[in-house]
């Protein structure tokens, strides 16, 4: 064999040149230093054909969810949605929010079922605070290992919110990622997009002195506080006080029970009665999430005692050991959803609402807020 001729590479541009030495080809091999077996990627531990069995099974709970305004959903890279015709000047509301750590106790008692209907309500609930209809909603599911039979559960329930509000489940996503999460685990995340009229928008702006303050029952804990619940647990637990039931339910129904949905009982409340603002109890329960809808100078003065406390929370105040603020900041304390509205049509618009189905207090009323806080309990 000839001997190999050097290879010059000249760099005119900066007046360089380089040169290599060759290689003779007698010196070329390869060394096989790894397994030849075949590494494939559901060994890496991503299993194509469950998430595609599991799409399969999506499928019909999701069909059950459409409504008018889907023009294509799941299956596609992008779904696709026409806001109704009925909307003169429709102004999109969107939401997103998760279930938090309501999921550990989902994982240790194997409850995954209502977890899906917490999602979806945590997020049109928001949107309907604007005086929205939830349109339609995604979802995202990210685990570890996909166990198919769980991640259906998950979806069913997700599926039932959606039908429960009227809104079309309408895409999301599977996320199967090896060394993400332990083994049993997942997260949850969710989308909703709604539509209100420009000039039906809520925004608290004619909230004034005088107007009631109406209270709606909430399920249950919903999906806020669950921190400090699950350190309930475990300090009634280790003193051997768990209860066997609680407002008639089993311990872990109790808690578990999925945020209640408002969205259409409300928007038909919102279509007869002349509402000023909605507020979500969510994380900073009472305290913290009625501010968010009032103007500037008011507050909404509460009265103590206008709702009864249930057995739910007043177990978990007795085993945290906390006072009544910290209730009212930490949980919604048996109020999952306010309703401002003047004092003329506060009965009225009480009275659709219990038609409905709702359990309805009037809680207070609104005051100038003066140099006071801008929610008092007392």
């Amino acid at each position: 064999m000839a001997k190999s001729q050097p290879l010059k590479i000249s760099l005119n541009s900066i007046g360089l040149q380089a040169r290599r030495q060759p290689v003779p080809w007698p010196h070329l091999h390869i060394v096989m230093t790894q397994s030849t077996v075949p590494l494939s990627y559901k060994a890496a531990g991503v299993d194509i054909d469950a998430g595609d069995a599991l799409v399969e099974r999506i499928k019909p709970l999701a069909k059950k969810t459409m409504r008018e305004g889907v023009l294509a959903g799941i299956g596609g890279f992008g779904a696709l949605f026409e806001v109704p015709k009925r909307y003169q000047e429709p102004v999109l509301v969107s939401g997103t929010d998760g279930v938090g750590t309501k999921l550990k106790l989902a994982f240790e008692w194997n409850m995954h079922d209502t977890v899906g209907i917490d999602l979806v309500a945590m997020s049109v609930n928001d949107v309907l605070v604007q005086g929205a209809e939830p349109l339609f909603f995604l979802d995202y599911f990210a685990c570890g290992k996909l166990d198919v039979d769980t991640a259906a559960a998950v979806v069913g329930g997700i599926a039932r919110g959606c039908e429960l509000s009227g809104c079309a489940l309408i895409g999301g996503e599977t996320a199967e990622m090896p060394g993400m999460y332990p083994a049993g685990e997942y997260d949850l995340a969710g989308f909703a997009v709604g539509a209100v009229e420009k000039s039906k928008i809520l925004n608290g702006a004619n909230v004034e002195p005088g107007d009631v303050v109406l209270g709606l029952v909430s399920s249950g804990v919903h999906s806020n506080g669950f921190s400090l619940v699950r350190k309930c647990i475990e300090r009634s637990e280790a003193a051997g006080t768990v209860p066997t039931t609680l407002d008639g339910k089993p311990f872990k129904q109790a808690l578990m029970e999925p945020t209640r949905l408002y969205v259409k009982n409300v928007l038909a409340a919102l279509a007869a009665h002349p509402i000023k603002a909605l507020a979500h109890i969510t994380g900073g329960g009472l305290l913290e999430n009625i501010p968010r809808v009032l103007p500037e100078g008011m507050a909404a003065h509460l009265v103590k005692g206008s709702w009864p406390q249930t057995e739910l929370f007043a177990w978990l105040q007795a085993t945290a050991g906390i006072d009544d603020t910290e209730m009212n900041r930490t949980f919604n304390n048996g109020i999952g959803m306010v309703v401002v509205i003047d004092a003329a049509n506060a009965a009225a618009c009480a009275a659709m609402l219990r038609a409905a189905g709702e359990t309805v207090y009037e809680i207070g009323v609104i005051a100038p807020r003066g140099d006071t806080a801008s929610v008092l309990v007392r």
